[in-house]
């Protein structure tokens, strides 16, 4: 990976409670976020006294190479959102100035974080479909806005083996959203749930609460029965 690449975008724990249904019972589980790149979750989880693992490629490079990152491509990424502004529901976070606002501030939260998280083994360097983890490793894996929204760009294989290796190192994997870029199902959608499902995995479809992007309402939950 080159950083040069990488367009880091981190969310808040309140988004991801709302992403994925998280009551505190779920916080006391060994979680995983896989794909967290420079969100404040492990941040503000930790601090509440969660477990929480993320991993991302990015996690590969220093504190100081992140956070310029950030800073290049931060007017780029809000130019964006202001040009494809009506493909969001502006309800809870009001504008594409409040928006900005909250993702930076969770990205500070994660850069504060990361050199000490990084030590202690909270931030690991990884990328699917082949985690650094051991079976069973974690109640929850979490993943963020990466397998089915990015459907045009990761292929049926690279879904099938990534929610599989999810599916081995934690025994419940929750995926948002379910939608493309587009805001349409995922073109990988089906096969995942017939591949999953004929492997001995419970599959389901759950609404969730959290409301940004125009047709991402539901979850993808699977279960090691």
């Amino acid at each position: 990976m080159e950083l040069a690449n990488v367009v880091p975008w981190g969310r808040s724990f309140a988004e991801y409670q709302a992403m994925f249904g998280l009551p505190e019972d779920d916080l006391k589980k060994r979680i995983l976020g896989c794909g967290d790149g420079p969100a404040s979750f492990n941040a503000e989880g930790t601090k509440r006294g969660s477990q929480i693992t993320s991993c991302d490629p990015v996690y590969q490079f220093e504190t100081k190479e992140i956070r310029r990152r950030i800073d290049e491509v931060y007017p780029d990424i809000m130019t964006k959102m202001k040009q494809g502004a009506d493909n969001y529901i502006w309800d809870s976070l009001g504008s594409v100035e409040e928006l900005g606002k909250v993702r930076m501030k969770a990205m500070s939260e994660f850069l504060s974080d990361f050199d000490t998280g990084r030590h202690q083994g909270r931030y690991v360097p990884a990328s699917l479909p082949s985690l650094p983890f051991p079976d069973s490793g974690f109640d929850l894996a979490l993943c963020s806005h990466y397998l089915f929204l990015y459907s045009d760009h990761v292929d049926e294989v690279a879904h099938l083996e990534s929610m599989r290796e999810l599916c081995r190192v934690a025994s419940e994997v929750r995926v948002f959203p379910v939608v493309s870029l587009d805001g349409t199902a995922s073109k990988h959608l089906d096969s995942v749930v017939t591949a999953l499902s004929a492997g001995g995995i419970e599959v389901s479809l759950q609404a969730v609460s959290y409301r940004f992007q125009k047709g991402a309402t539901e979850m993808f939950v699977a279960k090691s029965v």
